[in-house]
């Protein structure tokens, strides 16, 4: 047998509440992928990361071809192994990287020709070979090359940007070594053009993956147009398959991707917002810097389990951001990871309720 397994548990309207099996365990759905960028969540132990509820984790492949390199981690045990993470990891392709990150890039049939942004050397990122990178390192999700396009862009730039997508994801599942455990998502392009998401979406599931993804969104679009889009591809991916919504990540957009039918999410977010002196909160977001914290004695939210909240105050968090300490950058991460995972818990509660429509996300109006 091969491949991952995926079973829905409950349904409320367009929401699913599912679970996932791969080699490393399984996930509870729908459910939020703290980012592992370099083989670490910033700021974070791996132990404190499963603390906070995490479930699964995403790593990336541009950076971990880089360095330390694939062939690297293979020889040291794979990727669960050197970053001492034993559940699941889902890697992305490299396709966004090159596109914000990598220098003097250059697209082509082939693949993605682009200097690192590192030391300049040159590189050549191909389907075959992204596959390859993340089969070295272990993923337990791989995905499949894409292009992801800057936002605005001409449709026509779109369009062919999402057939060159969809030729890479053939060629990115026939590279896929197939194992029980182990799966691969393609990724959904096709830029605001409700149109260009569903030939993709049709075209990806004829192709044939265990997963699939809505890509090259969240990238300056707006909330509405990026649930647009959305709701304009959902309806044409297999409802026996999970569904990834790529680096989207502020709570109200969770809640309300969850609501489309969404099971799977990644974002900087939460991570980012640790060490710049936001906290995520029951009432809304905190910026720690704020002098009106420095005498108060209360907890972060006083309905999160985590360090910072059951150990320390509002005062002392702000005294260490305040001061520069590494510490205040640990304790406002894992603060807000556990609150990432405990809204996802949420929303599977109420999903197998069926009262996902009486969710409201507090301090953000639902």
């Amino acid at each position: 047998m091969s491949g991952i397994g995926f079973e829905i548990v409950a349904r409320d309207g367009a929401a699913r509440a599912g679970r996932l099996r791969t080699a490393h365990g399984a996930v509870e759905t729908p459910a939020f992928m703290p980012v592992g960028t370099a083989a670490t969540v910033k700021a974070m132990m791996p132990d404190a990361v499963a603390q906070t509820g995490a479930q699964i984790l995403l790593g990336n492949t541009y950076h971990l071809m880089l360095r330390p390199g694939a062939e690297r981690i293979a020889a040291l045990g794979g990727l669960h192994r050197f970053m001492h993470w034993p559940h699941p990891i889902l890697t992305d392709s490299g396709g966004f990287q090159v596109m914000s990150l990598a220098k003097l890039r250059k697209i082509g049939e082939a693949g993605v020709e682009f200097r690192s942004h590192l030391d300049g050397s040159r590189h050549l990122l191909t389907p075959e070979r992204s596959i390859e990178v993340q089969r070295l390192l272990g993923a337990d999700i791989t995905m499949a090359l894409d292009e992801c396009m800057t936002f605005p862009a001409e449709r026509a730039a779109v369009e062919a940007s999402m057939k060159l997508t969809l030729r890479w994801a053939e060629r990115s599942r026939a590279a896929f070594v197939a194992r029980w455990g182990y799966g691969i998502f393609g990724i959904v392009q096709g830029g605001v053009h409700a149109d260009l998401r569903r030939d993709c979406a049709e075209r990806l599931v004829e192709i044939g993956f265990d997963g699939y993804a809505v890509g090259g969104l969240a990238i300056g679009e707006g909330q509405e147009t990026t649930f647009a889009m959305v709701e304009a591809t959902v309806p044409f991916l297999p409802a026996e398959r999970p569904r990834y919504l790529m680096g989207v990540g502020k709570p109200a957009d969770i809640v309300g991707a969850v609501r489309r039918g969404i099971d799977l999410f990644d974002c900087v977010v939460p991570t980012r917002s640790g060490r710049t002196a936001q906290a995520w909160t029951r009432d809304g977001p905190l910026n720690m810097r704020n002098a009106c914290h420095a005498d108060d004695p209360a907890p972060l939210d006083p309905q999160c389990g985590c360090p910072a909240c059951t150990g320390f105050s509002r005062a002392y968090l702000h005294h260490l951001v305040k001061a520069g300490e590494i510490l205040g950058s640990m304790l406002l991460t894992q603060h807000n990871l556990t609150y990432y995972a405990d809204l996802m818990a949420e929303l599977r509660a109420a999903i197998r309720a069926g009262r996902l429509a009486d969710f409201v996300l507090p301090g953000d109006g639902g």
